[in-house]
């Protein structure tokens, strides 16, 4: 049942992963949700299980003509808009000169350029409701250079830095952002991470799907600012992230206990 509090939101990357527990967990608070998604048989056999509330369509993030499409859709499934929220994202795990160029384009693409499109897009149309909500979802990693995911990281400062300068462009209109930073994360991602060996991604507990997606659309019906997932380690990831010396010594504590989390997974998983 539609409520004032109802929110329509376009979510990308919601075939899988953090997307999709956002997507169940929010049409079960009320909302409607458009699963935006490259993989359009994942999301459809997403929205299919969700049922009422959730729907889904093929969006290639880095294509703006796609962007387009997905974009009149939304506003002619919902007459309106509410919430963008930018949670597409790869990996290409791997020391930086280990990996092919094509690779770290095919990471910036997704992980920056794609979100920064669909942003680009929808603020006038934003500005022309007169309301609308962008909510990106980046990673701890904006503020932390990860040895074995360079351009992984890389797209997430760059991914932060836009968010926050087109929130501050907009300081005066009536769009709102949020952002938030997702630790370690149980997603198909992590266990790629886990396959390629990447000792850092386990030198803390990770969280579950539901429980950063629980997280995620608090800070959005709050519409805060700025999260961090947990919230307790932002103060960390910020002081950390501007020192040099202190990085390099969180990476070879976090690497040395992230491989013995990392061979007791694996052994797990045996």
């Amino acid at each position: 049942m539609k409520t004032a509090k109802t929110k329509t939101i376009l979510l990308t990357g919601g075939a899988s992963g953090i997307g999709a527990a956002i997507a169940r967990l929010a049409v079960a608070r009320g909302h409607e949700v458009l699963i935006a998604d490259i993989n359009l048989a994942g999301a459809k056999s997403v929205a299919k299980a969700i049922g009422d509330g959730a729907s889904a369509i093929e969006l290639d993030v880095t294509r703006p003509e796609q962007w387009e499409q997905v974009l009149d859709e939304a506003w002619g499934r919902f007459e309106r808009l509410d919430v963008l929220m930018n949670n597409a994202g790869i990996a290409h795990a791997g020391y930086a000169d280990q990996v092919p160029l094509t690779q770290h384009r095919h990471t910036l693409d997704v992980n920056f350029v794609g979100p920064m499109t669909g942003m680009l897009a929808t603020v006038p149309r934003f500005l022309e409701q007169g309301s609308g909500h962008f909510v990106t979802v980046c990673s701890m990693t904006a503020f932390l250079p990860f040895p074995g995911l360079s351009s992984y990281a890389a797209s997430k400062h760059a991914l932060r830095a836009f968010h926050h300068s087109v929130s501050l462009e907009q300081r005066d209109s009536p769009l709102k952002f949020t952002i938030v930073y997702p630790t370690s994360t149980e997603t198909p991602m992590l266990d790629q991470e886990a396959d390629s060996g990447l000792k850092l991604a386990f030198a803390s507990p990770s969280m579950s799907a539901e429980a950063a997606g629980t997280i995620i659309l608090e800070a959005m019906e709050k519409q805060t600012v700025e999260v961090y997932l947990p919230p307790e380690r932002g103060k960390f990831v910020r002081r950390v992230g501007t020192s040099p010396k202190s990085l390099r010594e969180m990476v070879i504590r976090g690497e040395a206990l992230g491989g013995e989390n990392l061979k007791a997974r694996l052994a797990a998983r045996a």
